[in-house]
């Protein structure tokens, strides 16, 4: 018998942030398992040939739209043309987000006032705009992707750090309002993971010390990410909702 819980033929899903690293690779096996996707990000060039590989030898839909999710406006012109393309968006992962290291006494408005719009509020944004036709349907699924720095920390994350466990509290207050529709939210915490965003931050002694801090002593690949997102996004995962996922290669249980 064929096996269906993590089949998603005939569900579409919006993902933000999905033209590169966990993003796109998430999208990839979404796409693997039936579900139409819509991505977005800040250019156009590179969301057409991620589209193009997410959806290479698949008959499902991949379609995407140029935004700046800092962009208010532009977030909800996301929201929009998702749904207009696709016909529906059943699944949200709010996968976008930035990180600005700044010592907390350099820590300027500019910034401050990026980082909550970016990571928390086009979250907002796009669940409060997705979710009433999914409460209508009583299927649907909204999945943040946060970070490890939500539930620890290390110098010159505060802004970062307190963006991602402002996800945890909409995600948890989120499931409790949803759940009687049939309507699940999680959040997924990525550990150290090899994308743009950390290689780009971090200096080799840093990268060399994150990897040795996990147990299995070496930094995940965006794919080891992707099957997370699958559990949460099907029915494989319908009775997990209020909840934090981490993917960290047992980085956190390291005391010391």
């Amino acid at each position: 018998m064929k096996n269906t819980v993590f089949d998603l033929s005939g569900r579409a899903v919006l993902v933000t942030g999905g033209s590169r690293g966990l993003g796109k690779a998430m999208c990839r096996l979404l796409a693997e398992a039936g579900a139409d996707v819509f991505i977005c990000s800040r250019h156009h060039d590179e969301l057409s040939q991620a589209a193009a590989e997410i959806d290479a030898g698949l008959s499902t839909r991949v379609d995407f739209t140029a935004a700046d999710l800092s962009r208010r406006e532009d977030v909800r012109r996301v929201a929009e043309e998702a749904v207009e393309r696709l016909g529906k968006i059943d699944v949200l992962i709010n996968n976008a987000g930035r990180n600005v290291p700044q010592a907390i006494e350099q820590i300027d408005d500019a910034t401050w006032d990026n980082l909550i719009q970016l990571n928390v509020t086009t979250p907002m944004q796009l669940t409060r705009a997705l979710v009433p036709p999914m409460k209508q349907r009583g299927w649907g699924r909204v999945i943040h992707i946060s970070s490890i720095m939500a539930l620890h920390s290390t110098p010159e994350r505060n802004a970062y750090s307190a963006t991602k466990a402002a996800l945890h509290g909409m995600m948890m207050a989120g499931a409790l309002e949803l759940g009687p529709y049939g309507v699940t939210v999680n959040a997924i915490a990525p550990g150290p993971f090899a994308t743009e965003m950390p290689m780009s931050i971090l200096d080799d002694d840093q990268k060399k010390a994150l990897a040795a801090r996990t147990a299995l002593g070496r930094w995940g690949e965006p794919h080891e990410l992707a099957g997370t997102a699958l559990l949460l996004a099907s029915d494989a995962g319908s009775y997990i909702t209020g909840t934090v996922l981490v993917v960290d290669g047992g980085a956190c249980a390291r005391m010391f």
